[in-house]
């Protein structure tokens, strides 16, 4: 049974997710869409620029935010000083730090989903007088759901085990940026601790697994459908 405070740490992990793979999900979309079906210049440094965070050291992301975001950043300071808003050593940068690090995996989901779709559908809709945003949400969207929804949980099973953009930008400050990894983390530097981070480790990967799953029978379920139009 887990404790109290493994009961946060737990919660604190779903809720940092969830947030990162909400917040990062409409962009996903809007740049897989642009990558599948739009020839523009610079479009190659845009994929690799948007694929960046699956080459590139975690740690880098998470001092690259730190430098921008922190309070002193430009771009923190910035957001502090008129809106309040501050992301650095707040489970908010944790959900931020966790979206970059899973959006190459939702964009490129929802890329190929989208590439699948045969192009005379959506003419077809558009020489009946439907609008670009009405074929888009009435035909594309259905159609690409299976990418989006595969996207989304594996982007959702990434951010669960983000650990070096995290601790890098928000630290591990228990009970406000202390997700699952950075917990396990911190119970192998503490002698005799090492029973608090197997029983985290195994609800770690629980919950990865159970991500991975779900994804794979939505990829599965996707095709079917499309074998059976």
């Amino acid at each position: 049974m887990l404790t109290s405070d493994e009961l946060g740490i737990l919660w604190l992990s779903l809720k940092v997710s969830f947030w990162a793979v909400g917040f990062s999900l409409p962009f996903a979309v809007a740049c897989a869409w642009l990558l599948a079906r739009k020839d523009f210049p610079g479009k190659t440094l845009f994929d690799a620029v948007i694929h960046l965070p699956l080459v590139l050291p975690p740690v880098v992301i998470g001092f690259l935010l730190l430098m921008l975001l922190g309070r002193n950043g430009p771009i923190g300071a910035y957001l502090d000083q008129w809106f309040g808003i501050v992301f650095a050593f707040k489970w908010t940068g944790a959900a931020l730090a966790s979206a970059i690090m899973g959006f190459p995996l939702m964009v490129r989901a929802i890329r190929l989903s989208l590439s699948a779709i045969d192009p005379k559908l959506e003419s077809a809709a558009r020489t009946l007088g439907a609008s670009p945003w009405q074929v888009f949400r009435t035909i594309t969207l259905p159609l690409a759901a299976g990418g989006i929804f595969t996207g989304a949980l594996l982007s959702f099973a990434r951010c669960l085990g983000e650990f070096g953009a995290t601790i890098t930008f928000v630290s591990n400050i228990p009970g406000q940026t202390q997700t699952l990894p950075l917990a396990i983390y911190n119970a192998t530097q503490v002698p005799g601790a090492e029973p608090v981070a197997f029983k985290l480790s195994l609800v770690a990967v629980a919950l990865s697994i159970a991500a991975l799953a779900a994804s794979e029978w939505m990829t599965r379920r996707a095709r079917t459908h499309d074998v059976q139009r």
